[in-house]
């Protein structure tokens, strides 16, 4: 899957399909999957690289929302329940059962939280993970030896789903190629052209890289531009409203030491209300979130110093050990693309739905808002299902609920990266075996290597070296300063692959150096 030849293969279209996605994060490549996957001939463009942003920023969770059911939210819980068992069973490879350990430390809790997490395995059905159970003191210290030990009375336990969202993304496009539809990194919607009927016809659009521009021809427009619709929305209707509240997300990363087991940590309400997750991830852990509201949308939004304090004094009250600045590996934030209320304004973010919403314009633009990761398949299968009333395509049946996505295998022991590639381990293998170079690690404390780059590069359409060491190998959001370290060998494996020079590399690891400062606190 290169980039070059996805967009000659467009060219030879001329630029002409049944759907047109814009927007390659979940939202929008869970759509153009479906679409193709349909039979209709799907395009998708995206402005940056796929998941570059709230998509490759999450909590690393596929989950119904354990507060959502405290919320009464029933009946989301239980479509986002459903969704994180399908995604196990399409995604083995990426999707992990992951047990998730609530502390007790008052007499009422264990019974409390026992009883109500029942509730949430009992929602999930035949598509559950595993039972709520509670569990003796010993043994809560045994999985989490790093929880707090003073006052500890026990424990309960449950099941959730853990994953790397980015991989997914990446993931969902190679799915989105092996079923016929077409996906281009770096090409930005700019303008949207209409008929004299007042209906969309087509969009105009830029080619980020080249500077090239295009005419984008087609029956089905889905905006799904996450915390962008507005964007788009307003390039059709400048007079339309906003849709979109943003409420950004703040995660550190530390060391495992922290929580010592394979156990998550769940923390059921923080002093603002919200759950705190201390989740193992790549061998690190992910300590998170929180619910900042946002005035405005950026590519690359950063911690606020009050989060990152928040986040440490939260966690710190639960840990034996409790982390500071200088332990934090990594640092990244994330814009939730929330639908906004349309009738109460002054709603906090966390009380503001996670449901879809999918508008229709009179032009014919459909636009899909909200949600989450886990029911990314859900919110597609109704934008696809509306899309093609709207667009008067052919009437075709959804079709991936039991869809297995690009590189389908079975869970392996393999602790080592090369467990995200699933059943594309033995090409990477046969990678280092043809270039021996390529076997090398990029670094003395991370199993990436040489043939990982080249990979991103040949079959995940990598183009920069932020590419790679964010969203093909994680690297930059699991330590930020080893990331900066491998930026040059990362380069110079690009370069050779592509042919491209000194220069280009110098400005490369120049750019990547200085993102990633901003991981780094």
């Amino acid at each position: 899957m290169k980039r070059k030849t996805i967009l000659e293969e467009a060219r030879r279209q001329d630029f002409r399909c049944d759907v047109l996605v814009i927007g390659g994060g979940a939202t929008g490549l869970g759509a153009a999957v479906d679409a193709a996957c349909r039979g209709y001939k799907t395009l998708l463009l995206e402005q940056h690289d796929f998941a570059k942003a709230t998509s490759s920023r999450s909590t690393k969770l596929v989950h119904g929302g354990v507060r959502y059911l405290a919320q009464g939210d029933v009946q989301m819980v239980i479509g986002a329940l459903h969704e994180r068992g399908r995604m196990r069973q399409n995604a083995p490879h990426l999707v992990k059962d992951m047990r998730f350990i609530i502390g007790n430390y008052r007499w009422w809790e264990q019974a409390f939280y026992t009883i109500g997490l029942t509730c949430y395995d009992v929602l999930a059905g035949r598509l559950g993970l595993g039972r709520s159970l509670p569990l003796l003191k010993k043994t809560v210290k045994k999985e989490i030896p790093g929880i707090k030990h003073e006052g500890l009375r026990g424990g309960v336990v449950y099941h959730d789903g853990q994953f790397d969202d980015a991989r997914m993304a990446i993931t969902l496009a190679q799915t989105l190629v092996d079923h016929g539809g077409l996906c281009l990194n770096y090409v930005k919607v700019v303008g949207l052209n209409k008929d004299e009927n007042g209906k969309l016809c087509s969009v105009e659009a830029v080619d980020q890289l080249s500077g090239e521009h295009y005419t984008v021809r087609a029956k089905l427009f889905i905006n799904a531009t996450g915390v962008f619709v507005d964007d788009i929305m307003q390039m059709d209707a400048p007079e339309v409203r906003k849709k979109i509240r943003p409420s950004q997300g703040v995660h550190l990363i530390v060391d495992s030491k922290f929580l010592g087991g394979n156990s998550a940590l769940m923390i059921p309400k923080t002093k603002d209300g919200r759950v705190l997750f201390g989740v193992p991830w790549h061998g690190k852990v992910v300590l998170g979130t929180t619910d900042t509201p946002l005035d405005e949308e950026t590519l690359e939004p950063r911690a606020l110093d009050s989060e990152i304090d928040f986040i440490l004094d939260q966690a710190g009250q639960y840990l034996e050990q409790k982390p500071t600045r200088a332990d934090v590996l990594s640092v990244f934030a994330g814009l939730r693309p929330l639908a906004a209320p349309t009738d109460s304004d002054g709603k906090k973010t966390k009380e503001i739905s996670r449901n879809h919403k999918i508008y229709k314009s009179p032009s014919g633009l459909l636009t899909i808002t909200g949600g989450k990761w886990t029911t990314y398949r859900e919110m597609a299968e109704d934008a696809i299902n509306i899309g093609m009333e709207m667009a008067g395509l052919p009437r075709k049946e959804c079709v991936t609920k039991h869809l297995k996505v690009h590189g389908y295998a079975r869970p392996t022991d393999d602790t080592s990266w090369n467990y995200v590639y699933g059943s594309d381990v033995a090409r990477l293998k046969q990678l280092e075996q043809e270039v021996p170079e390529y076997a090398k690690p990029l670094h003395p404390h991370y199993s990436f290597t040489g043939a990982h780059v080249a990979w991103a590069v040949r079959e995940e359409m990598a183009e920069t070296v932020e590419d790679v060491l964010a969203r093909r190998v994680r690297a930059l959001f699991l330590d930020a300063r080893a990331a900066m370290e491998m930026a040059p060998k990362v380069a110079a494996i690009m370069a050779r692959e592509t042919g491209k020079s000194d220069d280009w590399q110098y400005h490369q690891v120049h750019d990547f150096v200085e993102l990633a400062k901003g991981y780094v606190l």
